[in-house]
């Protein structure tokens, strides 16, 4: 007899993507979609034993960049081994379309400037077979992936196709110049984008160390391109500030103002701030206040501490910028490891750290009362105690000393923690109650990007296990968290026909091992386009991972099936 359906994952514990209560179910998988949820007593031709197992819709994150890492690679790793079975991309205002020949150079040191991906790895493996927008996304296309993955226009290559050198100037865009980027907006938009995302930090800089194009666009040219999207019907606005000013309400008076014109629905990132510890509570306030007066806005919150790893292969580390470290640099990890051991090179190093530091990013680096040994498991949220400012404290040493003896243990392959954001309090309350917030989405894992110094895309993972399972206190629903990081990600970037587990939606599927769910920890891989490096971060628990009714992964390791696809714009309801 034939099967009924093409899978069926049997007597597992739904989390449905609703928030409702964990329930005992078969899930039932036809043509891509789900079939049936319940009692399903037809056969698959393909069954999944889920008794005593977590069943959730796959995840939706809202904010990777896998923009260069797209166009060569059908795995769109670490992301699909934490669940992820939709990704969207082109955040921050960063992308590679569209892009004119002789462009091409200054978008890549723009994207490895702001978001430190290998301008080798990108040179060699982007084969810039496209201009438009349109061209870029029907390259992404033809490439079948581990799981759906949808695109933004980025501000910052919209800026420079229209400007050329004087976006990277910052000059103010022509009346002339908003209209053709309006018109490339709309078009950008009608060819499949789920959105247009800028940036207006001080932090995102290129390569050479000058601002990020889209810096100081006035408001003439936001509203151009916002009511370019008003022209085409379509897409979200992602937007990332320092909000710097003593009145961010200026700022907000601005994005209200652009909402109201152009009636899109908005999202911009949010995280604590260590020398303003209540500030983000202000600019959530905010996104609150344009939610009361009708708009869709949404602030974008992390799950985690926001910070970086340092280490011998790593991008950074506390010495990088001593010149007795910066003297070997170049050499490969051994040989620096080999003469780090030397212990006139020691001497020398750490004398020469004791240097005053210039600038507030060096010295966010080198805050020994932040710095923390990562530790396998990793550690995310560890007490103040175990940081090497407290424990040199404790032992009469200089953290220093400590830091570099750390640093060449393990091969060299030991890893620290330096959170800047969302730990104030060395704890992670502050991301609880932004998470807590009706109107916080959670994303910012930034899968795909800062390759060398972050690996967030493993954060997927973390929220269910640490918030709904290890956390000492104030733990929160399974169920709900689920719902955060699958329907309610989907809906924010207008893709209705996932996040669910129910008839009709898309069969994005995981089966998870709640109890044996973990983060690995994170190991340098030189596995990009001309050897460039990356943090890699597995998982453990997912004993199943499942794109349009395909299993993509089974225990962590790939099947062979390449069943994701390129989202074009919004996806309607299957209640529509």
């Amino acid at each position: 007899m034939a099967a009924e359906f093409d899978l069926v994952v049997r007597g597992g514990t739904v989390a449905d993507g609703t928030g409702a209560a964990l329930h005992e179910a078969d899930v039932a998988v036809k043509d891509g979609r789900i079939a049936a949820v319940g009692k399903v007593s037809g056969k698959g031709a393909e069954e999944i034993d889920a008794k005593g197992l977590l069943v959730t819709p796959g995840f939706v994150d809202i904010h990777t960049h896998y923009d260069g890492q797209a166009t060569w690679d059908s795995r769109l790793q670490p992301s699909s081994w934490h669940g992820v079975t939709t990704a969207v991309m082109g955040n921050c205002g960063v992308g590679f379309a569209p892009v004119r020949i002789e462009d091409r150079q200054r978008l890549i040191e723009l994207m490895e400037g702001v978001e430190d991906i290998p301008g080798a790895a990108l040179d060699e493996g982007l084969a810039w077979s496209w201009e438009s927008f349109g061209q870029y996304l029907d390259t992404l296309d033809a490439r079948p992936r581990d799981m759906d993955l949808g695109a933004q226009l980025p501000h910052g290559a919209l800026r420079v196709f229209v400007m050329g050198e004087r976006a990277a100037r910052l000059e103010e865009a022509t009346e002339g110049e908003v209209a053709q980027m309006r018109a490339l907006t709309a078009e950008a938009m009608r060819a499949g984008a789920l959105g247009f995302s800028t940036s207006r930090t001080l932090n995102h800089r290129t390569l050479k160390g000058d601002p990020t194009p889209s810096l100081k666009a006035s408001e003439a040219e936001l509203l151009g391109i916002a009511m370019g999207m008003k022209d085409a019907g379509r897409g979200v606005i992602e937007f990332i500030s320092d909000f710097n000013t003593p009145n961010p309400e200026s700022e907000f008076e601005m994005i209200e103002r652009l909402l109201a014109a152009s009636g899109r629905p908005f999202s911009v990132s949010l995280a604590q701030r260590h020398s303003r510890p209540d500030g983000w509570r202000r600019l959530l306030g905010l996104v609150e206040g344009l939610a009361a007066k009708g708009h869709e806005a949404k602030a974008q919150v992390a799950p985690r501490p926001i910070g970086v790893l340092q280490g011998l292969q790593a991008s950074r580390n506390p010495f990088s910028m001593c010149p007795s470290y910066k003297a070997i640099q170049d050499r490969s990890v051994a040989e620096r490891l080999a003469a780090l051991r030397d212990p006139a090179l020691r001497a020398r190093i750490l004398e020469e750290a004791k240097a005053p530091l210039r600038s507030d990013m060096a010295q966010r680096l080198t805050d020994y009362d932040r710095m923390f040994p990562l530790g396998d498991p990793p550690d995310y949220e560890p007490a103040q105690s175990k940081s090497f400012g407290a424990q040199a404290a404790r032992e009469g040493r200089d953290p220093r000393d400590l830091i570099y003896d750390y640093m060449i243990e393990g091969d060299g392959r030991n890893f620290i923690f330096a959170p800047f954001a969302n730990y104030a309090a060395y704890n992670l309350d502050c991301c609880r109650e932004m998470m807590q917030s009706p109107h916080t989405l959670i994303g910012l894992g930034d899968g795909g990007a800062h390759v060398g110094l972050i690996s967030d895309g493993s954060y997927p993972t973390y929220l269910l296990a640490h918030w709904g399972r290890d956390r000492a206190s104030g733990r929160l629903d399974v169920s709900w968290l689920v719902k955060r990081h699958t329907a309610d990600n989907a809906r924010a970037v207008g893709l209705y026909d996932r996040g669910r587990v129910a008839p009709g939606f898309k069969a994005d599927l995981n089966v998870i091992d709640f109890d044996r769910l973990r983060v690995e920890a994170p190991v340098m891989k030189w596995d990009l386009p001309a050897g460039g490096k990356r943090l890699l971060q597995k998982a453990t628990g997912y004993r199943a991972t499942i794109v349009s009714g395909a299993v993509t992964y089974r225990d962590g390791e790939a099947t062979g099936a390449l069943p994701g696809r390129l989202v074009r714009g919004a996806q309607g309801s299957p209640a529509a």
